[in-house]
């Protein structure tokens, strides 16, 4: 693998410690009165998503991490996972449900996703900002409770269940922020 140099270091870089692939968030160049230069940076670990904060001297390097992005497409789920295929060369992955977050619980089949790939293995897959969902349960609407933030649980297509107002009813279609899983607004079909 080719060697990031220190003096190469910037935000967005993907570098490889201790076998896992990091993604730089944040890089300082710091300058002591003497002394090696230094950078500081804060780097997320793209498997854990976690968070670590590393300091290197002007002649260190990192390996490159060999990550790339890619459009993809939900097929379906079974009992070993969600699968997937890249649209570009038609391959499957059979992807783990906890890789796909939360917002895997939105996707129905044929919906377009991102797809982040370390070493040729799926690591991340990204779901469309927001999906058009029908509500398939929900209680109805209590009389009088039209105003305020009253809100009730509703089930949708897919099978996820979100809050949504007291004035939506079973058989109308909803739009869904994937990132936080909150109702954002009524669609008309």
């Amino acid at each position: 693998m080719p060697q990031i140099n220190a003096g190469d270091f910037k935000k967005g870089v993907k570098v490889v410690i201790e076998g896992d692939p990091y993604d730089m968030l944040d890089c300082h160049f710091v300058k002591p009165g003497k002394g090696q230069a230094l950078y500081k940076c804060r780097l997320q670990n793209l498997l854990k998503a976690t968070i670590i904060d590393r300091t290197y001297k002007s002649g260190d390097g990192l390996e490159a991490a060999d990550v790339r992005k890619e459009d993809g497409q939900f097929l379906y789920k079974d009992r070993t996972g969600m699968v997937f295929m890249d649209t570009d060369t038609f391959e499957q992955y059979t992807v783990p449900e906890a890789i796909c977050g939360d917002g895997g619980k939105f996707l129905q089949d044929g919906m377009a996703v991102g797809l982040t790939y370390w070493n040729d293995k799926v690591i991340e897959v990204i779901p469309p900002p927001h999906v058009n969902l029908k509500i398939t349960y929900t209680e109805p609407a209590v009389r009088g409770n039209s105003s305020g933030n009253i809100t009730k649980a509703a089930t949708v297509e897919t099978g996820a269940e979100i809050q949504v107002p007291a004035f939506i009813e079973q058989g109308e279609t909803v739009r869904i922020d994937t990132r936080t899983g909150e109702y954002v607004e009524r669609v008309k079909v």
